[in-house]
């Protein structure tokens, strides 16, 4: 018994003899059996993204710039915040495009053709 369970261990088997194949079928048990047994952890989130399209692109190798869409954004225009506060909110907003990972540096309202306020945020890595 211990000869075959080395021989098990270190593959020695040839292709197409008994034992390969049950090597290979237990490993493929194995692949497919058990995400059933066993919970992972890898399951979708169930946070819900954003409602308008975020907009990310490179700033020349120095970070990202970021522009989401105002109303996506929990801040209101009309009231003073501190930069502190802008800042937190800004990063809850990008943070599903974006991860956790990143370090908002700056950021500005514009305003669009159509007259649609945004954010332009500044993120690094």
């Amino acid at each position: 018994m211990n000869k075959l369970l080395k021989s098990y261990f270190y593959w020695t088997y040839p292709r197409g003899c008994f034992h390969y194949d049950v090597m290979v079928t237990l490993i493929l048990l194995f692949i497919f059996v058990t995400p059933h047994l066993w919970n992972y952890g890898d399951r979708p989130s169930n946070a819900a993204g954003p409602p308008h399209p975020i907009q990310v692109i490179g700033d020349g190798g120095r970070g990202l710039i970021i522009t989401v869409q105002a109303a996506d954004v929990d801040l209101d225009l009309n009231t003073t915040a501190s930069p502190q506060a802008v800042k937190k909110a800004l990063h809850r907003a990008i943070e599903p495009v974006t991860g956790d990972a990143v370090f908002v540096t700056r950021w500005e309202t514009v305003q669009d053709a159509q007259g649609n306020l945004s954010w332009k945020v500044w993120a690094r890595r």
